[in-house]
Formats: C-alpha cells, sequence, structure tokens
C-alpha cells in the first residue's frame, strides 16, 4: 500500500508522554539537535531531524519504571563519541535490557529507553 492511496497512513512524527515536555524536548535537543516549539496546549515539538518528536505533557507521567514498548534506535557516525555525549547528558545505561557490542541502550532522563547503534 502507497501513502498516495485512498486510507494509506504515513507516520508523521513520534509522541513521547511527559511530566514536562520542555524540559525533555531540551535534553533530546542537545542530543540529537533540532528545533523547539511550544503550541497553544503545551506540547512541545523537536523539529529538524528526520522526523518530528512531540512531547506531550501527561500528568503524572514521571520517570518510566517499565520497558518501553516503542523506542528510537539513533544512528551515528562515531559510536563511541555519542555514546560518551549521551552518558555526559545524563543519560543512563540500560545494561539489564541489552548488553552487547552491536548498539547500547540506554535511558532518557524521564527513563525512556533508547538505542545507539554502531555504524554499519
Amino acid at each position: 500500500m502507497s501513502v498516495d492511496e485512498p486510507g494509506a497512513a504515513a507516520i508523521g512524527w513520534i509522541c513521547i508522554d511527559a511530566a514536562d515536555p520542555e524540559a525533555l524536548a531540551r535534553w533530546w535537543s542537545h542530543l540529537v539537535g533540532g528545533d523547539i516549539s511550544v503550541d497553544a496546549d503545551g506540547d512541545v515539538t523537536l523539529a529538524g531531524g528526520a522526523l518530528p518528536l512531540v512531547f506531550l505533557h501527561v500528568p503524572g507521567a514521571g520517570p518510566s519504571s517499565s520497558k518501553n514498548r516503542l523506542h528510537l534506535d539513533l544512528r551515528v557516525t562515531d559510536y563511541e563519541a555519542a555514546v560518551a555525549r549521551a552518558l555526559a547528558l545524563g543519560a543512563t545505561p540500560a545494561d539489564d535490557v541489552y548488553r552487547g557490542d552491536r548498539w547500547r541502550v540506554l535511558r532518557d532522563p524521564d527513563g525512556n529507553e533508547f538505542c545507539i547503534i554502531r555504524p554499519g
């Protein structure tokens, strides 16, 4: 099915629930770049990458305490530098999820898992 067919859908952005959408969007902007905008409802969009991230205010969202059902995989050209940068920005290792050589699983300040993938 093509997105040009009637009724077809394409992914427009990825939404992430957050207790403090602006703070989490700022953290991700330091990691992946992009421009932040806030709409009248307080939803925060981080645009400039391949797919926009939208951070939605969810009261009581707090840090995640369970395994994500969806996560971001980040492509990088310098794996070691990217992992070091994410850790320096406050990401935490998620070695309980996966520990191996092909990628590194980390958690953002809200506990959302993401992976940094080795080039190639």
